[in-house]
């Protein structure tokens, strides 16, 4: 975990000679600041390399900031420093309302907002000062123009802007949560220049050695600008930047850190430049964040100063124009561009004026519609310049879908970024196949262009390259050697995260071991896989039917790999078949009977293994009848949904009608998939990889909570520690069967479920599942390196040890429920989490305690809140007793407290949530009288009904207290405290290693 305690261990251990702090984000920055604040650094003389930490606290500290740069002549916003919500409350009185709210050492935003009223600034401090030590009342700056310049710096002096950027959205949104083009468009070259002379000037000022980022404020009429603030580290933005101008942030960072000098390093792309320079762009740059709101049931859809995004695409084009649509088509969020979207959106206007994370495609429908771009302006403060060309693309629909398609038309369009798949269906209903052949046939093809880092006036031998309409020849030639082209996994999203990029980037690897020319299509400006030297070549491009076509028509292509990808790659298997296309690996038609539920199906029970019995629902009546058959409950699942989409567990008739008109029109067009739902089942999970049929290595593993979490949100212990040997026998003889009977040659997943000793087969996924980096970290054994080999032919048999470990790993998954206010933040068949944390121990207790810990938990103190539904009070008894016995302060509601009292425990009584006495659960959290809170619903955890228990769980994740909301996990947690007690896994301080 990155806890001070077990940092400065390591430190104390391994003796290094110097930190590197500003690599890591926000939670790497603060927790140097704190080693260094409790002399752990001096002690064991260790050195800061780069910006000092001085400057870092000048800069992260809002209040030390603001007069630093009134020092220098800086402007920045009015604002007030202040550490407790009675001083804030002063402030708004000062600066008035409405006002910005932001947090000292906070990342993306957190606990920031617009505040209108005194009763909003007193909830909203409080909440902040709960996890940040100091928070700011600022000036509102609404409707002003933000932009953002990426700065390095030597020891030296020597500095530059490498880029800058500007937010398609203005102040009052995130610039996470905002569209941001690159380079700025509103700016005129004495603006641009003028801002870039202060970037440099700050960045002088607090002897930034390495990177840092600036942000403005910046009013386009008035020419009056605030300073924001300034990152002394790598950023998000810092990432976009790099992959944007094709300058290595990152690595020129550290060279400058170690001591380099901005003339003694090379310019990695050309090779015989100097990085003393200043990339020139001949293209524009769009970013675009990916939300996943919507699978939070009861999450605001609104965005602002708090970031919500869980990731992001980049987009290159010869026009913004052509860049926007481009970087629409990569979300993966079923549209291809703007004129696609496939969610009606009721009222364009409410969310343009209040921007929700749909506010560009309501800004689209309105202009369809006929709005003007003034009256666009008025509602969002969005710069004309911008919804000039989203208007412009909104003409061309309209002329497409008016005109004949000829040449001139078509060449126009594809310059604006629409896709073939569009252009048919507005033009005469054609389909994307039959524009595709009039598009080549007329010779209106994309070409392959070359990022150089200056513009074309240097040669330069580049492997960074995208597509464009607005040109007549290519820059490069085709591979000389045969290339395997490798599908990247598309934007971070709830189920498609960092693990699928990890094993494109091994793929490629192995792919140049191997021999051939590695090829990676991707459009995630975060991920290591579109960094240029991870492969022979880099197309920063749409993982769609029509971009991949493109490059593997132009590259000598020996094949495709679509299985490290996740299921945006795995979609694409049929159609790349179908048209042709040489697939490496596992058969298509073997791809897609696993992923077809009733091909599957069919399968397993040719074979005879068992499957929780399921029906295809073509109608309402059908999902009733099957209900009534099997007993409730039962899950119900809509069509092609990736990590549990609408799925649903449902316990009545009612809930059944409830969750079926949400998730879709039951049609035979679009049928709901409705299963058994096995209740206190556990489930456990089998990664392997098998060669022509036959398993070459297996990883299985359990997870901790019982069936009815996605297992993308389970915790997950790897090597079993509580199945039978039984099962594991059994599960690895099932596993043997379908990977003969599919033929499986690369990549596979497959889910069971155990109860009452029987095994059944939930899915199996013949690609790379997100378990894939943690069984092969735990095991020793990179399974992805064993996947490629088998692709390409190239395996030779070994025998892997992956059962018999003498330690233990545990994945726990890590949530944003926080930053998404309204949401329940209780784990169910649906995914919710955004990321994920693995930690190894000796054994279950010490390797779960550690994950635990590493997801952002911390336990300071022995009060703990428990709240349980009837039929769990039992369950525990024995830890709590324990517990008691330790001296933990217990906190319950009158239920649990008579319980516990009846079974010799004692606990202090609080009144409920809704309740007026004191003291209440509430007050209880929001003073953070307690440390830990137990708090298990009993029915339906999709439900948002304002009920105590939903009150319980947001005031505890809005003040920032530990939340646990499964019994499984709460068992496990209790015996890891009973157990660790005495002799702590973590330290509290970092003086026990003193």
């Amino acid at each position: 975990p990155l806890n001070e305690a077990v940092v400065a261990d390591i430190i104390a251990r391994e003796k290094p000679q110097a930190i590197l702090l500003g690599f890591g984000g926000q939670t790497a920055l603060n927790l140097g600041l704190r080693l260094e604040e409790t002399g752990v650094l001096k002690k064991h003389k260790v050195q800061v390399l780069g910006t000092s930490t001085e400057a870092i606290r000048l800069s992260e500290d809002r209040a030390l900031f603001k007069a630093e740069l009134d020092k220098i002549d800086v402007k920045t916003a009015k604002s007030f420093g202040v550490t407790t919500v009675e001083a804030a409350l002063k402030a708004g009185k000062a600066v008035g309302y409405p006002l910005m709210l932001r947090s000292a050492f906070s990342l993306g935003g957190l606990g920031s907002g617009i505040i209108k009223t005194e009763a909003e600034l007193k909830k909203r401090a409080q909440e902040a000062l709960s996890v940040a030590p100091q928070i700011l009342v600022e000036e509102n700056l609404i409707g002003w123009s933000e932009f953002e310049y990426e700065i390095v710096r030597d020891q030296a002096g020597n500095a530059l802007t490498v880029c800058n950027m500007e937010n398609f959205d203005p102040m009052g949104i995130h610039t996470g949560e905002s569209i941001v083009v690159s380079p700025s468009q509103s700016l005129d070259n004495h603006e641009y220049h003028f801002l870039r002379e202060i970037a440099i000037k700050v960045a002088q000022y607090f002897n930034i050695i390495g990177e840092c980022n600036i942000q403005y404020g910046y009013n386009l009429n008035s020419k009056d600008y605030r300073v924001i603030e300034i990152n002394p580290r790598l950023s998000r933005s810092s990432a976009l930047a790099s992959k944007a101008t094709g300058y290595p942030l990152a690595f020129i960072a550290a060279k400058l850190a170690l001591g380099y000098k901005l003339h003694e390093l090379k310019n990695s792309v050309t090779r015989k430049t100097v990085a003393f320079f200043e990339p020139a762009l001949d293209y524009v740059v769009v970013k675009i964040p990916r939300w996943d709101i919507h699978k939070l049931k009861g999450a605001e859809r609104r965005i602002g100063t708090e970031m919500k995004s869980v990731g992001e695409v980049m987009a290159i084009g010869r026009s913004f124009a052509e860049a926007l649509q481009k970087a629409i088509g990569m979300l993966n969020i079923g549209c291809t561009g703007l004129s696609d979207y496939p969610h009606e959106i009721a009222n364009p206007k409410q969310e343009i004026e209040v921007a929700t994370d749909r506010r560009l495609f309501a800004l689209y429908r309105f202009f369809l519609d006929g709005g003007s771009i003034e009256a666009a302006n008025q509602l969002s403060h969005i710069d004309p310049w911008f919804l000039h060309h989203v208007k412009t693309i909104a003409d061309m629909e309209h002329k497409l879908s008016t005109s004949v398609l000829d040449a001139d038309l078509l060449r126009r369009a594809k310059q604006l970024g629409f896709s073939d798949k569009v252009i048919g269906q507005l033009n005469n209903d054609m389909s994307a196949d039959q524009v595709r052949e009039i598009r080549l046939k007329e010779g209106v093809v994309a070409y392959v262009k070359q990022i150089d880092t200056l513009a074309g006036e240097f040669n330069a031998q580049t492997n960074y390259l995208y597509l464009t309409y607005h040109a007549q020849q290519h820059d490069i030639t085709p591979s000389n050697t045969p290339a395997v082209i490798v599908l990247g996994s598309g934007p971070y999203s709830i189920g498609s995260s960092v693990e699928f990029d990890w094993c494109g980037v091994t793929t490629a690897r192995m792919i140049r071991e191997l021999g051939k020319t590695s090829i990676i299509i991707n459009s995630n400006p975060e991920t290591v896989s579109t960094d240029y030297d991870e492969s022979d070549r880099l197309y920063f491009e749409q993982l769609t039917l029509e971009r991949v076509q493109d490059i593997a028509d132009f590259e000598n292509l020996h094949g495709i790999v679509v299985s490290v990808g996740g299921q945006i790659a795995n979609n694409l298997v049929m159609p790349l078949h179908q048209a042709g296309y040489p697939i490496l690996g596992t058969a298509p038609e073997n791809i897609d009977m696993a992923e077809n539920r009733e091909k599957f199906s069919s399968l397993l029970n040719t074979l005879d293994i068992d499957q929780p019995a399921w029906c295809t629902a073509n109608s309402l009546s059908d999902a009733k009848n099957f209900a009534k058959q099997v007993g409730y409950p039962v899950l119900i699942r809509p069509s092609f949904v990736l990590s549990g989409a609408a799925m649903n567990v449902v316990y009545d008739a009612i809930e059944l009608e409830h969750y079926l008109k949400q998730a879709t029109s039951v049609s035979p067009d679009h049928p709901v998939v409705v299963s058994d739902f096995i209740q206190s089942a556990k489930e456990l999970e089998i990664d392997g990889v098998a060669d022509q049929g036959e398993v070459a290595i297996y990883a299985i593993s359990e997870h901790v909570e019982n069936a009815g979490v996605h297992s993308g949100d389970a915790t997950i212990v790897m090597p079993p520690q509580r199945l039978y040997l039984e099962t594991i026998r059994r599960a690895k003889k099932i596993t043997k069967q379908i990977v003969k009977a599919l033929n499986i040659s690369g990549p596979f997943n497959i889910q069971f479920i155990a109860k009452d000793n029987a095994l059944r087969v939930i899915e199996c996924n013949l690609r790379a599942s997100r378990s894939f980096p943690f069984a092969s970290k735990v095991t020793g054994v990179n399974f992805i390196k064993i996947a490629t080999q088998v692709m390409l032919g190239q395996y030779q048999k070994q025998r892997y040890n992956t059962l018999d470990l003498d330690y233990v790993g545990v994945k726990a998954p890590q949530f944003s429920y926080s930053r998404l206010k309204g949401a329940n933040p209780v784990a169910h068949v649906e995914m919710a989490s955004t990321g994920e944390v693995a930690c190894l121990g000796e054994d279950l207790f010490d390797a779960f305690y550690r994950a635990w810990l590493a997801a952002d938990h911390c336990i300071d103190n022995k009060r703990i809140f428990i709240s349980l539904a009837d039929n769990l009070k039992a369950r525990l008894l024995e830890p709590l007793r324990q517990l008691d016995a330790l001296g933990w302060d217990i906190h319950t509601t009158r239920g649990t407290h008579d319980f516990l009292a009846k079974n010799g425990i004692g606990s202090r009584c609080v009144a409920k949530a809704s309740e007026a006495a004191e003291p209440n659960t509430a007050s209880l959290i929001t003073q953070r009288q307690v440390d830990l809170i137990i708090n298990i619903p009993s029915s339906n955890p999709s439900s948002t009904q304002l009920t105590d228990g939903f009150t319980i769980r947001r005031l505890a994740i809005d003040h920032h207290v530990p939340l646990v909301t499964n019994l499984q996990i709460a068992q496990l947690l209790m015996q890891c405290l009973v157990r660790l007690y005495d002799k702590p896994l973590i330290p509290k301080s970092w003086q026990d290693f003193m």
